[in-house]
């Protein structure tokens, strides 16, 4: 329990006297915004106050970034908020400041403070914002063994006040902002850093700082991920289309979609479904007329829009047998566990123990099992293990797939025995 929360608990002890506790937990105090909503950034002569004053601060900088997922196209940042001890809070609009090269340089020896931090680098680097330090509220809370990570949760348990919900899912595109939003954006900045220090605290009490260290640089060494290779593939219902000529469907209208909701800045989603285009697949429609007759191709749909679809449709139908996507993706790594039974049962039971090994140090060290060692790793070392698996061998490839020097220390001795085990 916090301070906050103990103090809370004896006030409410004192104001009963002696009657007997009221067994309802205290309300947690809701946070407000310590000097109130900061006025939006939108111009250069403001950014470059707000460069001048994160320059001048001390410590820690706490930095976070709110998109429009489901609304706009792509991933880009809509607002972006700071707050630095002796600078106090800012919140930069990108769309009228859309290079923060300056802001970020201002601040680029100092640790910078988010929560999840891998969904929003991408997002700020798109803008010039990136940082050399780092540490990750929610990671440290994972590394911390809580059960729950997500900000509002770690900022009532840890440090005892409420953040405000309700405004994480709305569309940050719009302009002007409201006020209510402001508030919420702020108050997303205003305890992290002191949420950091509290989480620095409990990892050194648990020995684990070290680890969150590691993890931390390795984040911020991280390079842009490559383009995801075929991304139709990932269509919702993708596993009910089975011919080859259907998956070429699924190819030309996911590929139609993409540009028509690049061209207007909005969600895929919102432009086709892909209910829709799974139903189109597997039907394989002849004309609009029968395209217009399935799910997500109703009668609210425009004559152009539906010849455009069956455009996407007809290109699929007259592609040669050559030209048509093999089935399944091409596997960079072991097959899917389901299927080692079948093809290497040794390799199968290499895995069951590597699993059961695992999922009970994780347990004993009170944290995640994906976070003491990826699951990917575990299966590309058990699929292909080296040929002599002793301690050395086992941590050189679990080096190779990236493990952190914290991981391969902790799990190198329960893997190496269940290689040990098999080859017995």
């Amino acid at each position: 329990m916090t301070d906050a929360q103990n103090t809370a608990a004896d006030t409410t002890l004192r104001a009963s006297g002696d009657s007997p506790p009221d067994p309802r937990p205290a309300p947690v105090p809701l946070l407000e915004p310590r000097e109130g909503i900061p006025p939006v950034v939108a111009t250069d002569e403001a950014l470059a106050e707000v460069v001048a004053a994160f320059a001048g601060g001390t410590g820690p900088v706490a930095v976070d970034a709110e998109r429009a997922s489901g609304y706009r196209y792509g991933q880009r940042a809509y607002l972006v908020q700071l707050r630095r001890e002796g600078a106090g809070s800012a919140l930069i609009d990108p769309v009228g400041c859309p290079d923060l090269s300056g802001l970020g340089e201002a601040i680029g020896d100092a640790e910078w403070v988010l929560h999840a931090a891998t969904q929003d680098l991408p997002c700020l680097r798109d803008i010039g914002m990136v940082p050399t330090r780092l540490f990750d509220t929610e990671l440290a809370g994972r590394l911390a063994g809580f059960a729950r990570v997500g900000l509002g949760a770690m900022v009532e348990n840890v440090l005892g006040f409420a953040l405000e919900k309700g405004h994480s899912a709305v569309d940050w595109s719009t302009r002007p902002l409201p006020e209510p939003w402001l508030r919420y954006a702020a108050l997303d900045v205003e305890l992290l850093v002191d949420l950091r220090d509290a989480l620095e605290e409990e990892l050194t009490r648990q020995g684990k700082l070290e680890w969150a260290r590691q993890e931390f640089a390795a984040i911020a060494a991280a390079p842009p991920p490559p383009p995801r290779k075929d991304p139709w593939r990932r269509t919702s219902g993708m596993h009910k289309v089975r011919r080859r000529r259907q998956m070429a469907v699924v190819r030309e209208l996911w590929t139609a979609r993409d540009q028509v909701a690049q061209r207007r800045d909005v969600s895929p989603g919102k432009v086709l479904g892909d209910a829709a285009i799974v139903e189109a697949a597997l039907n394989l429609p002849p004309n609009s007329h029968a395209l217009a007759a399935l799910p997500g191709f109703g009668h609210r749909m425009g004559r152009r829009q539906l010849e455009q679809w069956q455009c996407a449709v007809d290109r699929a139908r007259a592609l040669a047998e050559s030209e048509l996507p093999q089935p399944g993706q091409p596997l960079n790594g072991p097959p899917p566990p389901r299927a080692w039974a079948d093809k290497d049962p040794a390799a199968a039971a290499r895995l069951s123990a590597a699993r059961a090994s695992v999922t009970a140090l994780a347990e004993q060290l009170n944290l995640p099992q994906e976070n003491l060692i990826t699951p990917d790793t575990v299966r590309r070392l058990c699929w292909e293990p080296p040929e002599l698996p002793t301690a050395e061998s086992v941590a050189e490839v679990l080096a190779g797939h990236g493990a952190r020097p914290w991981q391969i220390e902790q799990v190198t001795p329960i893997l190496t025995e269940a290689l040990q085990a098999d080859a017995d």
